[in-house]
């Protein structure tokens, strides 16, 4: 039975609407999960420019709602976590144990199909008569979604706080698995984060988790350092705009511990910044560009002086099955702060005034409830 699904919808010119969408029944291999939360990101808002109609969304947590005729491990009822970047289990990457870049199912990640954000290859939505896109395969700002088995994840349903779980699929694994899969960050280290937004909380929740002895925020607002603290900074740094590459908030790390620190992480997403974390490290330090900065800058190459790393992973390199369990466990033990995360959920109808709050950096993290 087709669904009409309440959407919110980019037009492609940076305006959105939200409108109904019509969700047919699922292929042999795909679900329609009845989604509960949908978290918010900058991404989302930067599909609004993408140039084409597309359903927003890519985090998420729902239920299932109805199963294809090939699907064996869900059933209705089941409580689930959406996860933007599928794996296929069979290509180069995914026999690698590298399931977030997978060759055929990545939206983002070129050198197999080359697939773009937004750009799904699966039939089923429609809106004013004609298959529209779904974000990242997914379009989790919607009353329903229909996907392929392998963007789900199945939790434990009891007493779950969806909004908590729905955030889980982007900011929370990006920072969780750039610390602990990515750097492996060791026990009783240093680490340096800059940048304090969703992600950069994220690292910093996780490198307390991990055993850090030391972490020291960095940020230009004042207010997402006292959101640092709350989330196991040990330190914070506020800097200044005309501090290009952050040269003096480097002076300062070294200050503040003797030399350079073990580790430091760039959560900014501003290319001018793409090599500061290199500025923060100790020789032998680790580096990691955690935002994803997609564009050509110029570094000095004295930086990586010496024996110093730089590593630039993908979305925490994600193993969903493996890793989103583990994020659960440590929330359910109360070691990952995914409840205090949350600082203001919005009903679809909101989405206006969310994309504002996000804008200018109210919230660590914003949630829309269905």
């Amino acid at each position: 039975m087709d669904i009409l699904s309440k959407s919110a919808i980019a037009i492609g010119d940076g305006s959105f609407i939200i409108d109904d969408v019509l969700l047919a029944d699922p292929m042999p291999d795909e679900v329609v999960v009845r989604m509960k939360a949908a978290g918010l990101c900058h991404t989302d808002y930067d599909s609004l420019s993408w140039g084409k109609p597309i359903v927003m969304g890519h985090e998420g947590a729902g239920i299932v709602e109805q199963v294809g005729s090939n699907i064996k491990d869900f059933t209705k009822g089941d409580a689930v976590i959406l996860n933007w970047a599928t794996p296929c289990m069979s290509c180069f990457q995914c026999l690698r144990g590298h399931e977030h870049i997978c060759e055929h199912n990545s939206p983002v990640v070129a050198g197999g199909n080359g697939f773009t954000p937004g750009h799904a290859h699966l039939e089923g939505t429609k809106w004013n008569g004609n298959s529209i896109e779904r974000s990242f395969n997914l379009g989790t700002l919607s009353e329903y979604v229909i996907v392929k088995e392998s963007a789900l994840v199945k939790v434990d349903c009891l007493d779950l706080n969806f909004s908590a779980a729905a955030i889980i699929s982007c900011g929370v694994m990006t920072g969780y698995g750039s610390v602990v899969n990515a750097a492996k960050l060791e026990r009783g280290s240093s680490a340096v984060v800059l940048g304090c937004g969703g992600v950069g909380l994220n690292v910093i929740n996780a490198c307390q988790v991990a055993g850090a002895k030391r972490i020291i925020a960095v940020d230009i607002n004042p207010k997402k350092l006292e959101f640092a603290k709350q989330f196991g900074a040990t330190d914070v740094i506020v800097a200044r705009q005309d501090d290009l590459g952050l040269s003096g908030v480097a002076e300062q790390v070294k200050e503040l511990l003797g030399r350079g620190a073990d580790y430091a992480f760039e959560c900014t997403a501003i290319p001018a910044l793409g090599a500061a974390p290199l500025a923060m490290i100790r020789n032998a330090g680790t580096a990691v560009q955690v935002s994803g900065i997609e564009e050509e800058i110029t570094i000095d190459m004295r930086l990586f002086e010496w024996d110093k790393l730089y590593i630039n992973p993908l979305y925490g390199q994600c193993r969903p099955q493996i890793d989103f369990p583990k994020i659960m466990a440590l929330y359910k033990n109360g070691d990952l702060k995914l409840d205090q995360m949350i600082t203001k959920e919005y009903t679809l109808d909101q989405l206006e005034i969310a994309f504002e709050d996000l804008l200018k950096g109210d919230n660590a993290k914003g949630v829309i409830v269905f």
